[in-house]
C-alpha cells in the first residue's frame, strides 16, 4: 500500500476514468457516518458528483465539508483509490448538464432518465487532500 497527499498517483488515475462507483462518506447531524454510492467525474484535479438538495449527503455537507470517497477498480476489486478531502464548492446544475453527462458516461444516454419534478441538482466538487491506493 502506498500513500500520497493531495494528488492521485499516476498508477491509479485509470480508476478515476472508469465507470466505477464512489462510495461517499459524510458526517451526519449527530456525528454518525453516512455512506452511499454515487456516479462521479474526474477532471484531473477535482472529483465531482451530482446531488439533489433533498438528500442527507447534501445536508451533511452543509454542516461539515469533510468527506471521504472510496472507489474500487471495476476491473480488479483488489485495486482502489481512497480520497479524503474537503468539499471545495457546491455549484448549481440548473440545466442538469452535469448529471446528464454522468448519464452519458454510465448509461450511454444523453439525458439522466430519473429526473424528478422539483429536483434541485447541485455539483459537489471535492479537492483531494489525502489519497491512499492499493
Amino acid at each position: 500500500m502506498s500513500e500520497t497527499s493531495s494528488v492521485v498517483p499516476e498508477s491509479h488515475i485509470d480508476i478515476l476514468e472508469k465507470k466505477g462507483f464512489a462510495h461517499v462518506a459524510t458526517i451526519g447531524p449527530h456525528g454518525e457516518p453516512h455512506s452511499s454510492p454515487v456516479w462521479y467525474g474526474w477532471d484531473g484535479h477535482e472529483l465531482s458528483f451530482s446531488q439533489t438538495t433533498r438528500r442527507q449527503k447534501y445536508r451533511n455537507l452543509q454542516k461539515n465539508r469533510l468527506i471521504a470517497l472510496s472507489i474500487t477498480d471495476p476491473d480488479d476489486p483488489y485495486r482502489y483509490v481512497e480520497i479524503r478531502g474537503v468539499v471545495d464548492r457546491i455549484d448549481e446544475d440548473p440545466d442538469y448538464a452535469f448529471i446528464d453527462s454522468m448519464a452519458k458516461k454510465y448509461l450511454d444516454q444523453d439525458v439522466y432518465p430519473w429526473h424528478q419534478p422539483g429536483d434541485h441538482r447541485v455539483i459537489v466538487r471535492v479537492r483531494p487532500e489525502h489519497v491512499t491506493v492499493q
